[in-house]
């Protein structure tokens, strides 16, 4: 009998003993992009190998009102549109998703993020994918929930999504209501309640709010909501003693930067848990915080490792989940507890 391939092992175990970690969740922070090109179908595949529990889209549009999976607005840092369409940058030097049609961003080969020094292209995280290698490309809204859908299928399992409506205001400004067709799209594919396995994000206020008392109910559907807050100067209300319990109105959760929810000047051996998620929880929000990596130099100096800095916010500071570019790292961490 030919034995299972380690990988495929490290899968089945994961299936099988995912009821060990169920009251902490694992969010693959545009997909396992730790290993793979952010944002790439393969990346997620790997994230949903690896046993996260929900998978994350960084939701934009096209020219022709399509939804395409990236991170930025612009497709300079992580694609080579410059090589396929010089020319095509706006006054400011760069790509805007927003000027192409689906059909020409698919002609894009999509990699591990970079920056341009010297007219040279530069790897932003040296260990990672190597830059320019392997095939991928930026991929659909919907071709990633028939992907993860499908694989549901297949393994029994029910990994959930977790979309973020990218710069809403921006969109807006372009003549493009990204935010209803967002969530048209997830009444296609039946997340239509507060049960189902969603999370819709945003950093724009404005737009949560928007979302949750015109947009779900015209489209006819209920799903939970998160308040993204990157710093303390995004909306500063937030933070104060009732800022939870006003935010409550119109989010389900919250997703903090961590550093909002241990401070950055923490020592070794003190350990400083800021009031935000006792007043988030207090008031009946989820506490889901960004993005814990575990590259060189990425963890702070308070932690003695990346296990110690999760060690940290899931159990001293008692969030409910987190985003990670490495869903295998934090899983495998959840299930030796």
């Amino acid at each position: 009998m030919r034995p299972i391939p380690s990988f495929a092992t490290f899968f089945l175990v994961t299936i099988m003993s995912s009821n060990s970690y169920a009251q902490k969740i694992v969010i693959a922070h545009r997909g396992a992009s730790g290993y793979l090109p952010e944002h790439t179908l393969e990346a997620k595949a790997m994230a949903y190998a690896q046993g996260a529990h929900y998978i994350e889209q960084d939701l934009v549009m096209t020219r022709d009102d399509n939804l395409i999976v990236l991170h930025d607005i612009t497709l300079g840092r992580t694609t080579d549109v410059d090589e396929k369409f010089p020319g095509r940058a706006r006054s400011d030097g760069l790509y805007y998703a927003i000027d192409f049609t689906l059909e020409e961003i698919r002609t894009l080969n999509a990699t591990e993020a970079f920056r341009t020094e010297n007219g040279e292209k530069v790897q932003a995280l040296g260990q990672r994918f190597p830059l320019g290698k392997g095939s991928f490309r930026v991929p659909t809204f919907q071709e990633e929930i028939e992907m993860i859908q499908g694989l549901n299928i297949s393994t029994g399992r029910d990994v959930g999504i977790y979309p973020e409506v990218k710069q809403p205001a921006f969109h807006r400004q372009e003549g493009k209501d990204i935010s209803t067709r967002v969530v048209e799209v997830l009444k296609e594919y039946g997340y239509t309640s507060k049960s189902s396995k969603v999370f819709l994000q945003t950093f724009d206020y404005e737009e949560l709010g928007l979302i949750q008392k015109e947009i779900l109910p015209s489209v006819g559907i209920e799903v939970s909501l998160i308040m993204l807050i990157g710093n303390r100067s995004d909306y500063p209300w937030m933070l104060e003693s009732d800022g939870m319990s006003k935010l409550a109105y119109s989010a389900d959760g919250i997703g903090p930067s961590y550093n909002l929810v241990v401070d950055r000047a923490s020592e070794v051996g003190d350990i400083r848990v800021t009031e935000l998620v006792t007043q988030a929880h207090d008031a009946g929000l989820a506490v889901h915080p960004y993005t814990f990596r575990a590259d060189p130099g990425a963890v702070p100096d308070y932690a003695g490792s990346f296990e110690e800095l999760l060690d940290i916010h899931y159990f001293q500071a008692n969030v409910d989940g987190l985003f990670t570019d490495f869903p295998d790292r934090v899983v495998q961490f959840l299930q030796s507890q």
